[in-house]
């Protein structure tokens, strides 16, 4: 079969967000937070953890510690302490605090809304100052790229990157803009519900007919009339 034009693979992207949105209409951001600084800071927590571990910790942790202040000032073993399931801890709990004192003196106390702000945060690369422009400020800067999405962008023939941010460049000229927060919601979920690493469910996936990893993508295109 020749190789897929750039056209045709946006195409594909294209029906492949649709029939995501359909099967999951309520994908959104797994991680609990009230404001941009509980999400940055559940964001930092999330590396090497899940979502949901995270989700159990944060509620205390925001009770014991409520504003951006407070991380700052507080003793870094008790942060230590507070967020220690999560793993990693002890790098965690520096990040966040670095993060907290650096928004203090550099933005007046509030998350910055920028890329280039976020970045230069202790703490804080490209994937988590996604996450924070997307979710909790509605800018569609850029597209997270986590496991789910690295592995399932593969799958699908959306990218042959490795690297996140080559991933992330990939995925940024097939979907569209307005759709770059809700990418990884929508391939989470179906990572989570379907296209399970160790155990995908093909026959029942809805993006089986464009997937060229799925038993049905090569029936589709041999069905198709030449051109």
């Amino acid at each position: 079969m020749p190789s897929e034009s750039f056209a045709a693979r946006q195409a594909r992207t294209v029906r492949i967000l649709a029939a995501l949105q359909r099967a999951y209409p309520r994908a959104t951001c797994s991680l609990e937070h009230a404001d941009p600084w509980q999400l940055l800071v559940a964001t930092i927590l999330s590396a090497q953890c899940t979502d949901a571990r995270v989700n159990k910790v944060t509620p205390l942790l925001f009770k014991v510690l409520p504003t951006t202040q407070d991380f700052a000032e507080a003793p870094l073993d008790k942060i230590e302490r507070l967020i220690q399931s999560t793993g990693f801890y002890r790098n965690k709990a520096k990040a966040i605090q670095g993060a907290a004192k650096a928004i203090i003196a550099h933005h007046q106390g509030q998350v910055p809304d920028t890329m280039e702000a976020l970045t230069a945060l202790p703490g804080v690369g490209r994937k988590t100052a996604n996450v924070v422009l997307g979710n909790a400020y509605g800018k569609d800067v850029g597209v997270v790229v986590d496991t789910h999405v690295a592995r399932i962008s593969q799958l699908l023939g959306l990218t042959r990157e490795k690297h996140p941010e080559k991933i992330e460049q990939d995925l940024m000229k097939l979907v569209p803009q307005e759709q770059w927060t809700l990418w990884p919601h929508l391939l989470i979920a179906h990572g989570r519900a379907v296209c399970v690493a160790r155990r995908p469910q093909c026959g029942k996936c809805p993006l089986l007919k464009d997937c060229p990893s799925g038993p049905g993508f090569l029936k589709a295109k041999s069905a198709l009339p030449n051109h």
